[in-house]
């Protein structure tokens, strides 16, 4: 293991360091089990799924880099993630997915008797999310949806108000879908208000589970080609990020990594 694999997180794990962000070295279901643990605890936490573009903003925006390193714990989601720490020699075990963990939640959620709050997303996939989980996991409960217009940063008087709301129904999980960094910057809000409840930026995932959106066949996610798919679906949204602006990175990622292991192995003079 690298020695900066040693430096202390939140994480009861230890961790891989990618170009400064510490992911925890952890397997999906050692993940779940740890979320509803501390729960049964009376405590809560902060997750972020970080995958190349999280991890791209974390190398160059020092207040994306603060912000991110104030979540409990961060975890691979995205493939070159998972490539660059094996790269490195201090391989994460797998990739976790945020759109695969959403339903691992609610399925454990309902057999525990844990109750969740979707918050963003479009209308419709919302309420076509909420319709889904309950349909596919009876028992469920869902306390609260809203689609808040949410500003970044996020205004004291938005937070206020989702502050009131959350705080009167203590939801367990609070999945956030608004898409990165607006995500993190308001549960970074929200957070000290609801100690006792686990928050989760997911993005677009609440498409996902409502139907309106597609995700990729799993052989695409397994190998690393799930960008393709996402960027068939929204050409217009997703290609600057993939193509100009996280493709470049991923060039800069691979040879960093590989610096660093390299620079483990060299013998102390």
């Amino acid at each position: 293991m690298n020695e900066a694999s040693s430096v202390p997180s939140h994480a009861p794990w230890p961790v891989c360091s990618l170009l400064g962000m510490h992911l925890a070295r952890v397997r999906q279901a050692e993940l779940v089990e740890h979320v509803f643990a501390t729960l049964a605890d009376g405590k809560g936490g902060w997750l972020v799924t970080a995958n190349l573009d999280f991890l791209r903003r974390y190398v160059r925006d020092a207040q994306v880099r603060t912000l991110y390193d104030a979540a409990d714990l961060r975890v691979a989601d995205g493939a070159p993630l998972v490539w660059a720490s094996r790269l490195q020699g201090d391989a994460v075990p797998e990739r976790i997915a945020g759109s695969s963990l959403l339903w691992l939640l609610a399925e454990r959620a309902a057999r525990d008797g844990r109750s969740l709050y979707l918050l963003g997303g479009t209308p419709t996939a919302n309420e076509g999310a909420a319709r889904v989980l309950v349909e596919r996991y009876p028992g469920l409960r869902i306390c609260g949806c809203s689609c808040p217009a949410i500003s970044s940063p996020p205004t004291a008087d938005e937070v206020a108000h989702l502050q009131t709301e959350l705080a009167a129904l203590q939801p367990h999980i609070l999945l956030v879908a608004l898409g990165s960094p607006k995500q993190e910057e308001l549960i970074a809000r929200l957070r000290p208000h609801l100690p006792a409840t686990w928050m989760m930026g997911v993005g677009v995932s609440l498409s996902f589970v409502a139907g309106e959106l597609d995700r990729a066949p799993a052989w695409m996610q397994r190998t690393g080609l799930e960008f393709l798919h996402r960027l068939a679906q929204e050409p217009g949204r997703l290609a600057r990020r993939y193509l100009v602006e996280d493709l470049p990175f991923a060039l800069h990622l691979f040879p960093a990594t590989l610096k660093t292991r390299l620079g483990a192995r060299r013998p102390a003079r």
